[in-house]
């Protein structure tokens, strides 16, 4: 009775479904080159379909190498990052807010989510400890693997390129060096005060000025808007009676006068791409608007605006300076 017993035992065993997790030839990487810019959080997805491979998956980076082969202690050492631990959504009410929901982590300056294959290149890096094009930069393999086994997928491409610290950027990607000074606004309805005539973009420069440390009256994370005329004369921003101050964009502690203000902030700008009142609808960049009413002829009511679409990436002291070149600005009525 009880052989036979162990005999149906077995038997149902033999039967069971195998409980083991596989890999499958079709998990793939469907891009092998990437070409993160340096200095800030680039996140790569959409780069690993997973077949019919058993989950969870496990990934990670090995044999991080230079395009001739070298060791790369530069990409496989751990260095202190900035993380988000609770999720920014816009509303923070000061700094210490925004700060406190970020920590101090350690990890590779380019690293593999565990979990899903994505890679993320993190804003530490630079050009001063990575290798940026037109190097050749660096070579390395990735581990796929649960418990069913393990799968190598070889000769990823890693080529960074430069800084930009913000964006639009008149700097060159693989060579560093400016095609210009300055770049063009967003957008733009304002009449010329010589000339009667809409300006267009081409009649106004924005430059981006990042200021020495230090200087008295700024906090080392600001960001200052000014605006200047056709013989560099300051513009009051109080010219620009309609602009939502309060709203202009996620800053703090503003102190406005007759020839800036300026804005205490967290960097990066904006700090994430979701999407809040101060960004884009897609939360990719930082969007303000100056605003002004006048009445033309015919009593007709002209909403005047100047507005730029941005991204700063370094920390520090920056000015943004809006520079009407070929004509000022006309304010008052006709």
């Amino acid at each position: 009775m009880l052989s036979g017993i162990m005999s149906i035992l077995v038997s149902c065993k033999k039967n069971l479904p195998d409980n083991r997790l596989s890999i499958a030839n079709d998990s793939q990487y469907t891009q092998f080159l990437y070409q993160p810019t340096l200095g800030r959080n680039t996140l790569f997805t959409n780069n690993f379909t997973y077949g019919n491979s058993s989950r969870p998956l496990d990934f990670k980076i090995v044999n991080m190498r230079t395009f001739g082969g070298e060791p790369a202690p530069e990409l496989t050492k751990l260095y202190p990052v900035k993380v988000w631990k609770t999720a920014y959504d816009g509303t923070e009410k000061s700094l210490a807010e925004i700060e406190a929901k970020r920590v101090i982590e350690n990890h590779p300056l380019f690293e593999v989510r565990p979990h899903s294959g994505e890679f993320l290149m993190w804003a530490e890096a630079n050009s001063n400890m990575i290798k940026a094009q037109p190097d050749s930069g660096y070579v390395f393999d990735v581990e796929m693997s649960n418990t069913g086994g393990r799968k190598y997928f070889q000769n990823f491409r890693l080529r960074p390129l430069r800084e930009r610290p913000y964006e639009p950027s008149p700097l060159d990607p693989i060579t560093g060096q400016g095609t210009g000074t300055s770049v063009s606004p967003s957008g733009l309805f304002i009449t010329g005060q010589r000339t009667g005539q809409a300006l267009t973009s081409s009649d106004v420069r924005v430059v981006f000025n990042k200021l020495p440390k230090g200087l008295p009256g700024y906090s080392g994370h600001s960001i200052s808007f000014k605006f200047v005329d056709t013989l560099a004369q300051t513009i009051d921003p109080n010219k620009f009676a309609l602009t939502d101050w309060g709203n202009l964009l996620h800053g703090f502690n503003m102190v406005k006068d007759a020839t800036k203000v300026k804005f205490d902030v967290a960097y990066p700008v904006p700090l994430t791409a979701y999407p809040t009142k101060y960004t884009t609808t897609d939360g990719r960049a930082a969007h303000v608007v100056f605003r002004f009413d006048r009445q033309a002829f015919g009593a007709v009511l002209l909403h005047c605006y100047v507005a730029l679409d941005f991204r700063i990436y370094e920390e520090g002291d920056w000015e943004i300076i809006f520079q009407f070149k070929n004509d000022k600005p006309k304010f008052d009525n006709d």
